[in-house]
């Protein structure tokens, strides 16, 4: 009974996973596609202005919303993608692989690495440049692309470091809007910000109650979202906040009714629009600036050396441990995909910069330094060999098919 009961909690797990793979290939065949028609003649000017089309969904002036194709599916739909991710890592944070506090201290440890140390190298080579300002740029890893590319490797790579690379990722993205809001924000609408605050407040409070009718969500889960979006923080932070918010019981079916739609309708979507770049003709005046080299060196470079170096120390202090049937070896290459960048940084780019020319070799260096740290750590990961040469803490305990060794009892939330 035991094994049927964890098998229906992590069925949605075994469904993700079958998906995975198709995933990943169908976002890399997304952004091929879409550079394509973004830089050849006969569909560059309508397919890029596709995505900046203006659209008006209500018109009360006083309602702002998205305004752009761009804007609603980065604003609205990558919501639910988010929303889903965060319910994963809600799971794992009360009866999975990150339910002790060892274990959940190293994604937060390994982000904040992954965030300083790419900063650090971009500053090093732009402090005295016009382009210092864009030490930002480097610091966010897409949690979209880099478990897209993950996806890739199927059952080479076990769960819990996807698991990992999830929680790492979107604690990334939470310091990266952070840094967007304090550095990179003209203006932060403290009022829209209070009410956001009260609103999460109030779904925490219906979790506390232990109301599980989804009913009692909805509406506040709306609410926060529009606050978010005018407050000038990344709305799709809303997504994690409700997720964190969710029952337990409702999760696995939530996944069910999402996991689909979002990993073949949105997140195929969202490549398309976010790479719908226009190549500028000449790369050696993008490849030659200090911009390029400090955002390529940031992602390349810095990512997989934070990310690597803050969760050894980490471990070998007894302050974090590593997630269960994985290395320092794997951590690594982990670490080279933190190196995919690409949205936050490109979002961050047309912040930092307010110049075209330079947000273009930015823009450009993102894609190119992603799609390099991409193939290194898919590469590094395919051709890994899992040896037991490591020493583990405890010894290894059963795992049940397709779901994870609960740390601690399970409990209500």
């Amino acid at each position: 009974m035991a094994e049927q009961r964890f098998y229906k909690i992590f069925s949605p797990i075994r469904d993700f996973i079958n998906d995975s793979r198709a995933t990943g290939i169908l976002l890399i065949a997304c952004t091929i596609l879409s550079l394509l028609l973004s830089n050849l003649s006969f569909s560059q000017q309508f397919y890029t202005g596709l995505w900046q089309r203006t659209i008006h969904i209500t018109g009360n002036s006083s309602i702002h919303l998205p305004e752009t194709n761009l804007l609603v599916i980065n604003d609205v739909l990558m919501t639910l993608f988010f929303f889903l991710v965060g319910m994963e890592i809600k799971r794992e944070l009360t009866i999975g692989e990150l339910a002790s506090i060892r274990k959940s201290l190293l994604p937060v440890l390994a982000a904040l690495g992954g965030m300083i140390c790419p900063a650090v190298i971009f500053s090093f080579y732009n402090y005295y440049t016009p382009g210092k300002s864009g030490w930002g740029i480097p610091m966010a890893t897409d949690i979209a692309f880099s478990l897209g590319v993950l996806s890739l490797l199927g059952k080479k790579i076990p769960v819990q470091l996807k698991i990992f690379l999830a929680a790492l990722a979107i604690i990334d993205d939470l310091g990266a809007v952070i840094t967007i809001a304090l550095f990179y924000t003209a203006k932060l609408n403290l009022g829209y910000l209070l009410a956001g605050c009260i609103v999460a407040l109030l779904l925490v409070a219906i979790n506390k109650l232990k109301k599980e009718n989804l009913f009692f969500y909805i509406i506040p889960a709306i609410v926060l979202w529009y606050c978010l979006f005018n407050s000038g923080i990344h709305a799709t932070i809303a997504g994690v906040i409700v997720s964190f918010c969710m029952p337990l019981k409702n999760l696995a079916k939530l996944e069910h009714v999402l996991h689909k739609p979002v990993n073949f309708i949105i997140m195929p979507l969202f490549a398309l629009a976010n790479t719908a770049i226009i190549l500028p003709n000449s790369m050696a005046d993008v490849f030659t600036s200090s911009i390029s080299g400090g955002v390529m060196l940031g992602l390349i470079l810095g990512k997989p050396l934070g990310i690597f170096f803050f969760s050894f120390i980490a471990i070998k202090l007894g302050i974090a441990s590593l997630p269960s049937n994985t290395s320092f070896k794997q951590l690594w290459g982990i670490g080279l995909l933190g190196g995919i960048g690409f949205t936050m940084s490109i979002f961050t780019s047309s912040l930092a910069y307010p110049s075209d020319s330079l947000q273009v070799i930015s823009k450009v260096s993102v894609m190119a330094g992603s799609l390099i740290a991409s193939i290194m750590g898919y590469s590094y990961l395919y051709n890994f060999k899992n040896t037991a040469d490591i020493k583990q803490e405890h010894p290894p305990r059963k795992i049940i098919p397709f779901s994870f060794t609960p740390a601690v009892k399970p409990i209500e939330a």
